[in-house]
């Protein structure tokens, strides 16, 4: 049982927040929170500005920003602009790396958009208000905010985590949990962006797109990898001047779009990274060597793209209309990896160019490496602060409402997952008030064995949820065990499109099977040891041979 101190003789505060976007999809986030008679506005990601702009007023008294990326800070050069008074706030790493936003506005750099704040310090930004900022993880720089207002010999305390991730990623360590233990919040506004799915370790999730890229290298597969200007970009090309799999190997990366710029900026930010990236940059570049394998280099104009990677190459880029470009006007083979539940495979851009791609030669698959913590971790943070009211942003809203279906949440806090437009009153108490009981979406059925095949019959209000569509849109799922759970994935016609038997034989690991030299079970090659011998298909010898 969650004891509350008791406030009964104690008026309540007016405390609560006005989302103008909560993260769905591609609207970006904004939340205006009221805590007595101050506003804060958190974040500036919404594009339209008209809805926070009454009668050419600030639309709040203060402005922070968690961290750099553009659905959390596409407006606020707006608002500096606007509001040339209006207080903005960040962390040192933020503020420096917010003019990426806008590469494209003249002298962005002559006008500081963000004053910083120290780390874990209180600031107080009036008599009975003070803020404390948490590194967050998820990007160098991203920043959680805790917001303690003194009323009545009470302290109220708001949490907002922004976009947090408790694993450490290449450039940036995660939010720690021991720095939050006993900080018991009253409100917690936290990101759900995967909901309530679970993830592989970090370092698995490295380990596996590391391997995925060797085997397409190997294969006679160059390797082009859509990213954001800045994040998941640096994050990747760290991960491959480091990792063992690419250590020495002859192989071009070449990087392109505005991501050279933001490389450079990150080369000014060494001294914010972890020891061991600060250690790793004494031995060896970051990111520019012509010399050290592999080779990392820009691409300029001079050369036109498809001529760049005629020998082993990957390519980053933050610009999709590259992708034909390097793939479609060139005589190579392409892997074209997208990050799940990327926006990428929504644009306009990346759905012409699928539309245009010869499934030969170019394949098209997407890739897990989580920047957000999955549903186990959200749930870890969650109980550790043990707050009274949830607030639920920056998610799909299946996703979000899958966290607030969760009966371990359900039971202890009050749970809110907010649409725009409608503000959520925050009333705190002593004593804690039985949230709404959301109905389950578990789904009962009747497996029948029949065989060889199993059949699994689920009832009929499963396809009314919006997800169907996708999952049911060729009529074929893939299985796996999650612990002692099954789970299933449906099949995409892209996915279909790429699993013949050709393609399965060039992307396939060096293995007898796949072997140039392999023939009716026995191996036929006169300088291999296994020459003349039956091989199984899964066999392998150092002179292995790909079929082309």
């Amino acid at each position: 049982m969650i004891k509350r101190q008791e406030i009964s003789s104690i008026p309540p505060i007016p405390l609560s927040c006005y989302p103008f976007g909560v993260g769905n999809y591609t609207e970006g986030v904004a939340i205006l929170l009221n805590i007595g008679n101050y506003r804060i506005l958190i974040d500036c990601g919404i594009g339209d500005l008209n809805s926070l702009l009454v009668n050419n007023q600030p639309p709040a008294d203060w402005v922070f920003c968690s961290h750099a990326h553009q659905d959390h800070a596409r407006s606020l050069l707006y608002l500096r602009k606007k509001f040339p008074k209006l207080p903005i706030y960040s962390s040192d790493v933020t503020a420096k790396l917010l003019p990426l936003n806008w590469l494209q506005e003249e002298n962005i750099n002559s006008l500081p958009i963000a004053q910083v704040l120290p780390w874990r310090s209180t600031i107080s930004l009036q008599s009975d208000l003070t803020v404390e900022l948490y590194p967050a993880g998820h990007l160098p720089g991203a920043a959680c905010f805790l917001f303690q207002y003194t009323y009545g010999g009470r302290v109220y305390k708001i949490f907002y985590t922004g976009d947090f991730c408790l694993s450490n990623l290449q450039l940036v360590e995660g939010l720690s949990l021991d720095s939050l233990r006993g900080l018991n919040p009253d409100v917690l506004i936290i990101e759900g962006s995967y909901g309530t799915a679970r993830h592989p370790h970090r370092r698995q999730q490295e380990k596996h797109l590391m391997a995925r890229i060797k085997t397409a290298l190997n294969s006679k597969f160059n390797v082009i990898l859509p990213v954001p200007t800045f994040g998941l970009g640096q994050e990747m090309l760290k991960l491959l001047r480091s990792h063992h799999e690419f250590t020495g190997i002859n192989l071009d990366i070449w990087v392109d779009g505005d991501l050279p710029q933001a490389c450079d900026l990150y080369l000014e930010l060494i001294d914010y990274f972890p020891p061991n990236v600060q250690n790793f940059a004494k031995h060896q570049p970051l990111f520019w060597d012509d010399k050290i394998k592999p080779r990392m280099r820009r691409v300029t104009e001079e050369i036109p793209r498809h001529d760049l990677t005629t020998s082993s190459s990957i390519v980053l880029t933050d610009k999709l209309e590259h992708l034909e470009a390097y793939c479609v006007k060139s005589q190579e083979k392409w892997l074209v990896l997208v990050p799940e539940q990327s926006k990428i495979n929504h644009s306009s851009i990346f759905k012409e160019f699928s539309r245009k791609i010869n499934p030969q030669n170019i394949i098209i698959e997407n890739y897990l490496l989580a920047e957000h913590s999955d549903g186990r971790n959200t749930t870890q943070l969650i109980h550790n602060l043990r707050p009274q009211h949830i607030v639920f942003i920056h998610g799909s809203p299946n996703y979000l409402s899958d966290l607030t279906s969760l009966e371990e949440l359900q039971n202890r806090y009050q749970l809110h997952s907010p649409s725009v437009g409608v503000k959520v009153d925050l009333p705190i108490g002593a004593k804690f008030l039985q949230p709404k009981v959301n109905p389950q979406t578990n789904y009962e059925g009747e497996l029948n064995e029949t065989g060889a095949y199993i059949t699994i019959t689920l009832p009929e209000q499963i396809t009314r949820d919006v997800r169907w569509q996708n999952f049911g849109d060729t009529g074929l799922v893939e299985a796996r065990w999650q612990g002692e759970e099954l789970v299933l994935r449906g099949l995409s016609q892209r996915e279909l499109l790429q699993q013949n038997n050709l393609l399965r034989r060039q992307i396939n690991p060096e293995s007898c099977g796949n072997c140039l030299y392999y023939q009716e079970e026995y191996c036929n090659n006169n300088n291999s040891p296994l020459h003349r011998l039956k091989v199984p298909t899964d066999g392998y010898c150092p002179l292995f041979e790909g079929i082309i």
